[in-house]
């Protein structure tokens, strides 16, 4: 079920005035009810994934707290292994099959290259038909019937074991509360990333009927919807035109189209976390932060402390830090920076062009970390740098409001160029889009899809989107007038200059 569709408006209301008209022991029901009717809309019988991965990990937290020693850790590996496992059969197996393949073929090898392809064809068409996908023919056609949200609340349920074996989280005996931990319809499809300290408790909870956050969340819905409908989606017209065949397009074309791209993908993304967050907030329900106006970033480790923000320190918890960090030597950190960003690129999608994007951020962070320290040798600063504190230079430019412009403006363009790996088809666009740009003239005709005045519609509400983030990161909604006339304003704006043509939102398909 879309966000962005008349079909969730009526399921919110029906849902939000239902559970505000029951006590407890009915609200957990209902919610859990409703969050498989949402879920089920999208693809019905991966329903099975989703209630099998949930039993596992309920009966694992249980286990995990009752043991102790090797037996406990074997338990969390289980588990995780479960987890890790239906999410690589269902989005990777293609992709690791392919390039084994490949590889095979490279060795001279032909035989093997084939039975790869065989096996793996016969084990994922077998199991995909147990499913109701009878007209899947080849794991090449995992992508288009992978199970939606599936590396979200994989990484959602694993966080709840890791948590319970790190003893920071009891084990949640109640069934019913951990299915709707695992599966709350406002971030169960694309996010945030939850960990149960923070919500667990939550579902056990009575939360009676507040104005202030029913208006707090509704204009964060409403909002939400605005930077989808309105401008990302507007966007994503001259985006998708110049994408589709970069070989046919000028530098100017697809330099406006990665920039427009740039934009795009955080208005989508962000507006479909406030839309989340904001119909748990109607409820009582508090999710947390995903964006924090990234594009202000002055570095590229602030960026990612900036940008979905329940992944980057997923990761960090979770791999970064028991990899060691930066604890055990400069080329250690090194290495498990890259390791990190190649994983977070892997995790986005099963194609080499997501790895090279999560790679060549990663290499970002190691060449800030090398330029830090050749400050701090030059006697700047003598603050160490690491993953997950700002970079040396940081306070120092903030005082100087050029060099905050000149910062903000090259972390910009260094986010950009990786966006072009992230939305590209393939390495060969990614590359000819990447040299064809710098060819760019401005005598260069823009082929854009759109008319003279859309595009200048569009350079407006870019620069509406940044001087509004700029200087009200939430719209005020303490006076109910206020509030009233500016919900009014922002679903009147969607319904008028909103892109109505049923696009999902983007990370709906990671």
């Amino acid at each position: 079920m879309l966000f962005n569709s008349l079909q969730f408006l009526l399921f919110f209301i029906v849902v939000t005035l239902s559970y505000f008209s029951l006590k407890w022991q009915g609200r957990w029901i209902l919610l859990l009810i409703a969050s498989c009717y949402f879920y089920m809309v999208f693809q019905p019988a991966y329903i099975v994934i989703l209630f099998l991965t949930i039993v596992i990990d309920y009966i694992a937290g249980i286990w995990i707290e009752k043991s102790s020693g090797k037996y406990r850790r074997w338990l969390l590996i289980l588990s995780l292994i479960s987890n890790l496992g239906i999410l690589a059969f269902f989005k990777y197996l293609g992709f690791f099959a392919e390039n084994l393949s490949l590889l095979f073929e490279n060795l001279s090898m032909p035989g093997m290259a084939e039975s790869v392809t065989d096996v793996v064809n016969r084990v994922f068409v077998n199991v995909l038909h147990l499913f109701g996908q009878s007209g899947i023919s080849s794991y090449k056609d995992n992508m288009s019937i992978l199970p939606i949200g599936l590396s979200f609340h994989t990484f959602q349920a694993m966080s709840y074991t890791i948590e319970v074996y790190r003893g920071n989280q009891k084990a949640e005996r109640h069934f019913g509360i951990y299915a709707l931990y695992v599966m709350f319809y406002p971030q169960l499809v694309a996010g945030p990333i939850e960990r149960p300290q923070n919500v667990l408790w939550q579902f056990h909870d009575y939360f009676k009927y507040d104005k202030e956050n029913v208006k707090a969340g509704l204009m964060q819905m409403a909002f939400g919807l605005f930077k989808k409908l309105v401008i990302a989606d507007r966007l994503a017209m001259l985006v998708d035109h110049a994408y589709a065949d970069p070989a046919q397009q000028n530098g100017l074309t697809l330099l406006a189209a990665t920039f427009f791209y740039t934009i795009q993908i955080y208005c989508d993304f962000s507006g479909y976390s406030d839309v989340a967050i904001g119909a748990a907030r109607v409820m009582g329900f508090s999710l947390m932060e995903n964006f924090r106006t990234p594009y202000i970033a002055q570095s590229i480790s602030e960026f990612w402390r900036r940008w979905h923000m329940s992944l980057s320190t997923w990761f960090r918890d979770y791999l970064y830090i028991p990899l060691g960090g930066n604890r055990k030597g400069e080329v250690r950190q090194y290495v498990n920076m890259m390791i990190v960003f190649l994983a977070s690129g892997l995790w986005h999608g099963p194609n080499w062009t997501y790895v090279i994007w999560g790679g060549l951020n990663g290499l970002y962070q190691v060449l800030a970390v090398l330029r830090d320290k050749l400050i701090a040798k030059m006697g700047f600063s003598s603050t160490p740098p690491s993953l997950v504190t700002s970079p040396v230079h940081d306070k120092q430019a903030r005082k100087s409001p050029v060099r905050v412009v000149i910062n903000t403006l090259i972390t910009f363009v260094l986010i950009m160029l990786t966006w072009v790996f992230f939305r590209a088809r393939s390495l060969s666009d990614a590359f000819l889009i990447l040299k064809r740009i710098p060819t760019l003239s401005f005598s260069d005709h823009l082929d854009s899809p759109m008319n003279t005045t859309e595009m200048w519609f569009c350079i407006f509400l870019i620069a509406f989107l940044l001087l509004k983030e700029q200087f009200y990161l939430t719209i005020p909604t303490r006076s109910t007038f206020r509030f009233a006339a500016l919900f009014v304003l922002i679903t009147f704006a969607t319904y008028l200059f909103g892109v109505f043509s049923s696009n999902q939102f983007i990370y709906f398909q990671f």
